[in-house]
């Protein structure tokens, strides 16, 4: 059922329908995607499809959806041959285990009343014998709700997920390349069994073709190997010299505080985290070996692979695409997208998106930047005087773009006439930046998103980064309000 060739594949409308939910997270969109590429049938269940649009393949279905309203789900699982469920509350101020327990109960009632065939559920890894934490005993909890539901049900009970993007290698990288001196607390040591995200994605798509029987199967990689291990191996892959100092006492709360200082993790997602991190998370039942086809690499090329498919998987799904990172909440300004910092912000206009791209694509040069071009020049003048080229190299052209042109200190890097524009700073930096203008039609006309990215490198440049941001407010959304004043101007 997980391969076919173009040339006798069966027709899309015969082939047997796969739910995904929780694909606008991090394993769900992958794995959206390596159902896709594969020539499956998929249908996308989300509380806001629209999140989706625009990146599902032309043959996906999106539908709206909530497991927390019973009510919503007939509709969603009409027809459904299997369906993967991604969802958890980890996100949840308060109540998470309640929520998780209301929505696997409503999942796996409707799933049964529907006729699904099998539920593909990925879980967590832990002994049962452990006294798990709130978090692993809910994950727990919900593969019992639905082994329970009258449906078959293949539950995979995984540890530690390394890809780019994930929330524990984005945890592992922030501290690294942060702290040269780190404080290590216990759980520092604690073993797992991490497991590469491309390894994971191929035992979901496997479990494809397994009979339709309930079962569990515990899936890892080839290495056991604690946070301590993994932060040390990447420190060598990326050429850095840490120091761990470890430290009797650190409790949870207080080390969540710390991860929220200096990683992508907020206090409460962090608290969770390192709940599950202080129990022993390793492969006991190795049955999955004599099932599936998958032979799990190690945690040195997981790393290795990770930190290589980094910049192609940058525009792709991240842990902080799932709305249950965020408690349903979005913050537009000041967030931190992997080890990246972003000031985000978008308007709205009755104008067509060809007529708003306008100033977008002339932007820089003589155009200028459209507001306090006075700090544009200046920070440019600061660049020459460190060497960097500062804002003298203009444009090659006034009105047309190519990707490798010149703006001045910056550099296209991606560019779809009437849609997209991506420049990449070559500007002095302690670090790395974008700035990105992507427009996008609506009813009453399109609506503009800004949003300048910063990857910092080390301390310095996250002090670089805060030192800027009280200007950030007035110069970026100067600019975006520019940019559609401008375009009013010319469309009058």
């Amino acid at each position: 059922m997980t391969t076919s060739s173009p040339d006798n594949a069966p027709s899309s409308t015969t082939l047997p329908l796969i739910l995904v939910t929780g694909a606008t997270g991090y394993v769900g969109g992958r794995l959206r995607r390596r159902l896709e590429r594969l020539g499956h049938r998929v249908r996308c269940m989300a509380r806001n499809p629209d999140r989706l649009k625009g990146r599902v393949a032309g043959g996906t279905e999106l539908v709206g959806g909530d497991v927390l309203d019973a009510e919503t789900l007939g509709a969603v699982l009409d027809g459904v041959h299997t369906a993967y469920y991604m969802i958890h509350s980890m996100g949840a101020r308060r109540g998470f285990e309640e929520l998780d327990r209301k929505a696997a109960t409503n999942f796996g009632t409707a799933a049964r009343a529907a006729g699904v065939r099998r539920i593909i559920y990925l879980g967590g890894l832990a002994s049962e014998d452990t006294e798990l934490s709130p978090h692993l005993r809910s994950r727990h909890e919900v593969g019992r709700i639905l082994r329970e539901s009258g449906v078959p049900t293949i539950e995979l009970r995984a540890s530690i997920v390394l890809g780019s993007g994930s929330l524990s290698f984005e945890m592992i990288r922030s501290l690294v390349e942060r702290l040269p001196v780190m404080l290590t607390p216990h759980w520092v040591s604690v073993k797992a069994q991490p497991i590469a995200v491309n390894d994971l994605l191929e035992y979901l798509v496997e479990s494809l073709d397994l009979p339709a029987e309930t079962r569990v199967f515990e899936v890892g990689g080839a290495d056991q190997a604690s946070y301590g291990d993994l932060m040390r191996e990447y420190a060598r892959q990326v050429g850095l010299r840490r120091r761990m100092l470890p430290v009797p006492v650190l409790t949870p709360w207080l080390s969540s505080l710390w991860l929220g200082l200096v990683t992508p993790l907020y206090a409460q997602v962090g608290r969770k985290l390192i709940d599950s991190i202080m129990i022993p998370t390793v492969v006991e039942d190795r049955s999955a070996d004599g099932v599936f086809r998958v032979r799990p690499r190690g945690m040195p090329e997981a790393i290795a692979t990770a930190l290589r498919q980094e910049e192609q998987e940058f525009t792709e799904t991240s842990w902080f695409d799932a709305y249950s990172s965020a408690d349903h909440h979005e913050t537009k300004a000041g967030i931190q997208y992997r080890n990246r910092m972003l000031d985000s912000r978008s308007l709205a206009t009755e104008l067509p998106p060809e007529k708003v791209f306008g100033p977008i694509r002339r932007i820089g040069g003589e155009a200028g930047w459209y507001a306090h071009d006075w700090l544009w020049i200046i920070r440019g003048a600061l660049d020459l005087l460190v060497g960097g080229v500062g804002v003298r190299r203009g444009r090659r052209d006034p009105e047309s773009l190519h990707v490798g042109d010149a703006v001045d200190f910056w550099r296209v890097e991606k560019y779809e006439n009437n849609r997209l524009l991506r420049l990449r700073a070559e500007m002095k930096l302690p670090g790395r930046a974008w700035l990105e203008f992507e427009v996008e039609p609506t009813a009453e006309g399109s609506t503009v998103r800004q949003t300048a990215m910063f990857d910092p490198s080390g301390l310095f440049g996250l002090l670089y980064w805060y030192a800027l941001y009280p200007v950030h407010g007035p110069v970026f959304e100067g600019m975006l309000e520019g940019i559609v004043r401008l375009a009013r101007e010319e469309g009058a």
